[in-house]
């Protein structure tokens, strides 16, 4: 039985002596990794804070004490630490513990995240609040593994270094570039430098030469200016101090001792502190700390070699699009490739190394990435932005003003368009149909297979009257031959799949093939199913629709996104502006207004009914009135 079994709180951390931490930090390693192998996760960010979140529970008396995690994903052992030992086990799995923070999981969580670079904001927020009401606990916002590349992240430090309220921002910097000998250094300097007695001698100092008569000023600033200097020479910390935080690092992020003396000592310190912590991601288990790019969210994997567990074939359309874009690129010069601190996750490393004057990581600054490549497109480049569907939202006003309003030929492409499984509600891409379609110029399509997704890459291309985006699935494929030459598809064409004279089933994106499957089961009960590859939402193929509305009992609209405001919608508005609404009944299968919870796409699929039977049954329910189930 080891320490951690006796963990049921931070409360009971807090009674452990110092000598006892590294060996719970050992421990929760290995239950991190253990768990991680099998059901898979963020693996290596969360071993890369073990250290830091022992010492944050060690020194801060939470949950009165708020910490707000930036992210994350990385918040493994702050799970482990507050109670959730026991169902740690169920991580990211369907009616399990979450991979995030999450408000309704646990008082140890008091802000939910999955976005990069929203902690300080949350934090600063939670600050004014807590002042406002006379209130005394502390604040520590957590923010790092490329966060601070954030815009947002800046506005926060901005306004929160003008405000002045005690607020504890910790950088978690995993970059490694900085070496252990300067780590070590610095963090002996920055224990002298937190003390109380320096800080309170430094403030004392400056009231004292303020007031001396005639010079005291500006002996004062030529103090303060040569202290800036030094500082500049040895801590990068003058931009934070510019902005109006004191700045303390940076520290070796797993020497529990220095982190521990380091908090205590800020902990009690009054106004904006930003504390920098250079950790290792990955730190404890070596295939994650070679590779912390391929084991920052990993599936499941062989816990004593590191071996991933891969499927066999079909590839992913996360590969099918990667290798695409180089396949264009080759013949192409304009093409140019765009992602937001994640060339591996969209499939753009092969990209990055064969046309590397042509790539752009513009870190996690979505805003700034859609209206870089306007400028781009503006000059005569054809600018690919290939973003997870769920992270384009915060780029949502560019979209409209910089690029759909000028009518810009930039190309969108939006992985994990639809449920990305596990991962959750932060996650799911299941809005973009939606809160692209009403946009004026812009033109929106999702491929039913991996061959389709070829082709409408190179239509998007192609297309230079204004912007033109498509989303596809996380996942793989289905093992569709894929054609050698790529032929581009007609704009607003969809095409008929299979014909019957019953049911007429609009199908676009990854629910087509379980439209097709579906038809089957119903064929087999005499119900003879149309089944359409819509593949535009934006424009619809409104002469195909009108050409088989009149031949059919009832429509049903398949999509893997909400149905409020989404494709089915799209239909039903034009069905009612050309009056062919009645007689024909018909009903709209996608995702109600929620946000759905984390699970195996598989399971989500068959919940919402957008697996083969699911989609079959709401055929039933509007054809016979048959009762559905719950």
């Amino acid at each position: 039985m080891g320490i951690l079994d006796d963990i049921h709180s931070p409360e009971d951390l807090r009674r452990l002596r110092k000598d006892d931490l590294p060996l719970l930090a050992h421990e929760i390693r290995e239950e991190i990794i253990s768990v991680c192998s099998r059901v898979g996760g963020h693996l290596a960010p969360s071993l890369g804070v073990v250290e830091l979140t022992l010492a944050l529970h060690y020194v801060f008396d939470t949950p009165k004490d708020k910490l707000i995690w930036d992210v994350g994903h990385q918040a493994y052992a702050h799970k482990l630490l507050t109670g959730r030992r026991k169902r740690f086990k169920t991580l990211r799995q369907h009616g399990g513990i979450s991979g995030f923070p999450k408000r309704k999981e646990s008082i140890y969580d008091p802000f939910g995240t999955g976005h990069s670079g929203t902690s300080i904001s949350a934090a600063l927020g939670i600050a004014e609040a807590r002042d406002l009401r006379g209130e005394d606990f502390k604040v520590v916002a957590i923010i790092g593994d490329g966060g601070l590349t954030s815009g947002m992240a800046f506005e926060a430090l901005n306004c929160a270094g003008e405000q002045g309220r005690d607020l504890i921002v910790v950088v978690n910097d995993n970059e490694m570039s900085i070496s252990r000998s300067v780590g070590a250094i610095s963090s002996y300097l920055n224990r002298i430098m937190t003390g109380q007695r320096i800080n309170r001698f430094r403030e004392d100092l400056k009231g004292f030469l303020q007031e001396i008569p005639g010079i005291g000023k500006s002996v004062f600033k030529f103090v303060k200016q040569a202290e800036e200097a030094l500082k500049g020479l040895m801590v990068p910390g003058i931009l934070f101090e510019e902005l109006g935080f004191k700045y303390f690092g940076p520290l070796q992020g797993h020497h529990l001792d220095h982190l521990i003396e380091t908090f205590r000592n800020v902990r009690r310190l009054k106004g904006p502190i930003l504390v920098h912590v250079v950790t290792k991601k990955g730190k404890g288990y070596l295939p994650a700390e070679e590779n912390p790019s391929l084991f920052h969210g990993v599936g499941r994997f062989e816990k004593e070699t590191g071996k991933i567990y891969n499927n066999p074939s079909p590839p992913t359309y996360t590969e099918i699009f990667g290798k695409t874009l180089v396949e264009l690129a080759e013949v192409d010069e304009r093409i140019i490739a765009i992602t937001a601190a994640m060339p591996l996750g969209t499939g753009l490393t092969e990209f990055s190394r064969r046309f590397p004057e042509r790539f752009y990581d513009i870190g996690i600054a979505e805003q700034h990435g859609v209206t870089f490549a306007a400028g781009l497109a503006l000059e005569g480049m054809r600018p690919v932005v290939a973003i997870y569907s769920t992270f384009l939202q915060r780029a949502y006003d560019q979209i409209i003003h910089d690029v759909c309003l000028q009518e810009i030929p930039v190309v969108f492409a939006m992985d994990r368009g639809g449920i990305v499984g596990e991962d959750g509600p932060t996650h799911h891409g299941l809005f973009d149909l939606s809160f692209l379609r009403h946009i004026p110029h812009m033109v929106l399509m999702a491929p039913k297979d991996e061959n389709e997704l070829r082709r409408m890459l190179l239509t998007a291309i192609r297309y230079e009257k204004g912007p033109i985006a498509f989303r596809y699935p996380r996942g793989k494929g289905y093992g569709v031959p894929l054609e050698a030459d790529i032929e581009p598809l007609e704009v607003g064409k969809g095409e008929i799949l299979r014909e019957g004279r019953d049911v007429l089933i609009l199908a676009i994106g990854s629910t087509v093939y379980s439209s097709l499957k579906a038809a089957q089961i119903l064929e087999a009960e005499g119900i003879r199913v149309t089944v359409v590859n819509s593949r535009f939402v934006v424009p619809l193929d409104e002469e195909l629709i009108e050409s088989l509305v009149s031949r059919h009992e009832v429509l049903i609209t398949v999509e893997e996104n909400v149905v409020a405001g989404g494709f089915g919608s799209a239909v039903l508005e034009f069905l009612h502006e050309r009056d062919l609404s009645p007689p024909i009944k018909v009903r709209r299968v996608g995702i109600p207004s929620l946000f759905v919870e984390h699970g195996p796409q598989d399971v989500l699929r068959k919940r919402y009914r957008l697996d083969p039977e699911g989609i079959a049954q709401e055929v039933r329910i509007l054809l016979r009135g048959e009762k559905g189930k719950a």
